[in-house]
């Protein structure tokens, strides 16, 4: 059914992604996918990584751990980009078209007043991506 899954990944809140990281490795597994996380950060030295380099062995160390054991294909690739925020969606629409994904798994954070107003990454990718959107809930 599945072939090829990408899983957005914010290093900065890896641990509030479990579910989400593990929901991807299962589904894999149970249809011989590969799985790609990938990363949007920018190219200046910040609290995760001093250089993208950096940021991407953290990023692929992440998905070989999740993966390990399953028997799960996983890569990890990092977009950089002059402003990650104002570029997210952009970039992890394009990772999924260059990827030939045909499923993205995505965490997402608890609905709050301000959804109201701006939409979530989550749905913005839910509304634009051309494949199927799994959303799981953080909490």
């Amino acid at each position: 059914m599945f072939q090829r899954a990408v899983v957005p990944i914010d290093l900065k809140h890896a641990e509030n992604l479990k579910k989400a990281r593990a929901a991807a490795i299962d589904l894999a597994a149970h249809y011989g996918a590969e799985v790609r996380y990938v990363g949007v950060t920018s190219a200046l030295p910040g609290a995760l990584a001093h250089t993208p380099d950096e940021f991407e062995a953290k990023l692929k160390q992440l998905a070989e751990d999740d993966a390990a054991g399953k028997g799960v294909a996983v890569s990890a690739q990092v977009i950089v980009s002059h402003d990650p925020t104002a570029d997210l969606e952009k970039s992890l629409l394009d990772a999924i078209r260059a990827a030939d994904a045909d499923l993205v798994v995505m965490g997402t954070h608890v609905p709050n007043l301000g959804d109201g107003f701006w939409s979530s990454n989550g749905a913005l990718i839910a509304r634009h991506a051309p494949v199927s959107v799994f959303l799981i809930r953080a909490v």
